[in-house]
Order: C-alpha cells, then structure tokens, then sequence
C-alpha cells in the first residue's frame, strides 16, 4: 500500500505552527496521559541501563528525551519541527552533554542515515508514529541504526479503539431495580488506513493529520523490515475515587509495541 507522502510536507508545516502550543501545553512534566500510560508502560518495555545510547524519534519538547538521561543513557532525539527542537533545547540545558537534538524528518531516507549505523542500543517513539505520513522508511532504517538485538518501542494511538468515525457511547440501564451504567464504543471502520485531520490540544493553531493504520499494518511493516515483535503492552488509567473523567476503563486508548532486531 503507497503511503500518504503527499502529505509530509503539509503534515510537517502544520506542526511547527503548532509546536509553540504543545509545548506550552506539555511544559516539563507532560499531561496525566503520558504519565500514566506512556512513560511508565514504555520504561518497562525498553528496560534502559546506564551507559546505553537511546534514539528518541518524535521527540517533540524532550520530556521523554531527558527522562532518558535521568536513567543514563547517551540520547539523541529528533523531531522534524525545528521549534519544536529550539523549545526541546531551551528546557534541556543541563542536559546537553547527554541529548543531542537534531531536526530530521522520519520519512526522509538520507536524514535518516545520517544517524550513524549500529549505533543505538534501543530506539524509542512515543505517540509519533501516527503523525507521521509515510513510517516504510523509518522501519527499515531503524533495522540499520539499531545494534544487534536492538529494540524499538513504540506507542500509538490504540488503532482499535480511537479510529476515524469513532462514536463514544455512554449508556444508563435498569437491571432489577439497580441502575447500571455502561461505555461502549462504536465503529465503522477499522482495516483500511486513512488519513484524518485531528485536534489534540483544545485551541492549538490548525488541525494536524493523523494516520490511521491497523495492528497489522504496524506489525506486517516492522516483520517485514527484520524486526520480531516480542513485547506489548494495553495501559488504561486507573480510576480514582470520585472522578468520572477516566471511566473508560476497559477500553485502552494507547498501544506499545516492542520490536527487536532480527540476525539475518
């Protein structure tokens, strides 16, 4: 399937007018999101020693990119919007001697390469592959720049459950005499990859694009550019007494794969 790549160019600039936004909105400690579903789950799966070298792909503001450092390892992140790279920089100044920032575009083979060969012990991209048109050349390069036995980690979106056209159903029903209340999703369309236009944050500049894409899609890709997926994970919040916010709390709004490195 030939990927959206007439849309990088439009997917990139809609970003850098909104990356002023984000990472006002995320600041230093990101949102409860990332804090409880991403980093955590992410950690755990990507089992990161000190000494390491980490490549943090989507990097946005760095919050992740730093906590990387905090646990030792040697980083270098990337994220094709250049402010983006300028905020990540501005908050990152005690850690510079262990993240090197760089702005480099995901479905550019070239920049990709410049990244070295073997060079990372792990690689890691959290919520970015859906905001990026075109992941083939990502996926392949990634099979060169990781060392052997290498690991990639990702999160996404939940593609089964936050797909385009998704309706969220909150519904009340009488059961012997106790009032029973149930969340459920609807959907009509799972399997065929789309493009969609999206608003993460309430009042960012302009829409971004989001690419829709199935387990499959994900898996198929990264089999196919050597990887074998060998660790997943499906968090959900935690309720906390009296809060009615998260109470979807059977339906996993994100995914993290594990992809390693296959010897050919």
């Amino acid at each position: 399937m030939s990927e959206w790549k007439e849309l990088i160019k439009d997917s990139q600039t809609r970003w850098e007018q909104n990356a002023e936004h984000w990472d006002n909105y995320m600041g230093e400690a990101s949102n409860r999101f990332h804090q409880e579903l991403i980093c955590p789950y992410t950690e755990k799966l990507l089992g990161v020693k000190p000494g390491q070298t980490v490549l943090d792909i989507g990097c946005g503001n760095g919050n992740f990119s730093r906590r990387l450092a905090a646990l030792g390892a040697r980083v270098a992140a990337f994220d094709y919007s250049a402010k983006m790279i300028e905020r990540a920089k501005g908050r990152s100044e005690a850690d510079l001697n262990e993240i090197d920032y760089r702005v480099i575009d995901a479905t550019n083979d070239d920049e990709l390469s410049s990244l070295g060969t073997e060079a990372y012990d792990h690689a890691v991209a959290n919520m970015a592959l859906m905001d990026i048109a075109d992941i083939t050349p990502l996926a392949y390069a990634l099979h060169t720049l990781l060392k052997a036995n290498g690991t990639f980690v990702f999160s996404v979106a939940h593609p089964c459950f936050q797909s385009p056209g998704l309706k969220k159903i909150h519904e009340t029903e009488d059961v012997d005499g106790q009032i029973i209340t149930k969340n459920s999703i609807q959907l009509s369309t799972y399997l065929t990859p789309q493009p969609y236009q999206a608003i993460g944050i309430k009042g960012q500049t302009i829409p971004h694009y989001m690419f829709h894409r199935s387990l499959s899609y994900y898996m198929n890709i990264f089999f196919e550019a050597g990887f074998m997926l060998d660790g997943m994970e499906e968090p959900s919040f935690k309720k906390e007494k009296g809060e009615h916010r998260f109470e979807w709390l059977e339906i996993p709004p994100v995914v993290i794969f594990r992809f390693r490195k296959q010897l050919v």
